[in-house]
């Protein structure tokens, strides 16, 4: 792979060695010595294989297994910890490969965890959004609504109209239009708003 151009310092006593090649690795201080490794110096064929081939694809795979023992996370949020670990991509990839092998990962089942947590309090639009941030996949979250029940978001907007000590009968037209605008902003269909507004307006009760 040629010569090494830099080291730079990272966090935990790591370095992050650059090669002229444009490829770049994580080492500890002191493999740095163990290995012959500094600036200028040639990074051998058998230096390759040692690091490349050998320690850094284990210890990423150790890497994603205690990343993932602490909390269930996503395909891309695993991806994200081990470029900040600076990771060289291909080792990466063969990180995640091994932890979804053995089901260590799978963002269904994290949409589904996801979901079940939070369905009492939120909107399945908010849901959504806050999981595709997270890396689920569009097809993810629909196989994972499959496996659990969705929010009552009927119930939801009639607490929160109760919270907000609005009355269809009494409001007028600005507060109604500023509450539909904040139920809109929580991801609330406009037609189940307005269906509870109607029902508030008819004497229904939301208790």
């Amino acid at each position: 792979m040629g010569l090494i151009d830099r080291i730079e310092t990272l966090s935990g006593g790591r370095c992050l060695v650059c090669l002229e090649s444009g490829c770049s690795f994580p080492l500890y201080k002191k493999e740095l010595k163990e290995f012959g490794i500094c600036e200028g110096g040639a990074f051998a064929p058998e230096l390759e294989t040692r690091i490349l081939g050998e320690l850094l694809p284990r210890r990423a795979k150790l890497c994603a297994m205690n990343y993932l023992q602490r909390m269930d996370r996503t395909e891309q949020q695993l991806r994200a910890k081990l470029a900040e670990l600076s990771y060289p991509e291909d080792i990466a990839e063969q990180a995640v490969a091994y932890v979804k092998s053995f089901h260590y990962i799978d963002d269904v089942r994290y949409a589904v965890n996801y979901i079940e947590c939070r369905k009492s309090g939120k909107s399945l639009r908010r849901l959504e959004q806050e999981l595709y941030q997270r890396g689920v996949s569009p097809g993810d979250f629909q196989e994972a609504l499959q496996q659990t029940d969705t929010p009552d978001e009927e119930r939801q907007i009639r607490d929160l109209l109760v919270k907000k000590h609005y009355s269809a009968g009494q409001a007028d037209r600005s507060e109604t239009e500023r509450t539909i605008r904040f139920l809109l902003r929580r991801g609330y269909p406009l037609p189940a708003i307005r269906k509870a507004m109607q029902e508030d307006m008819e004497g229904e009760s939301f208790a």
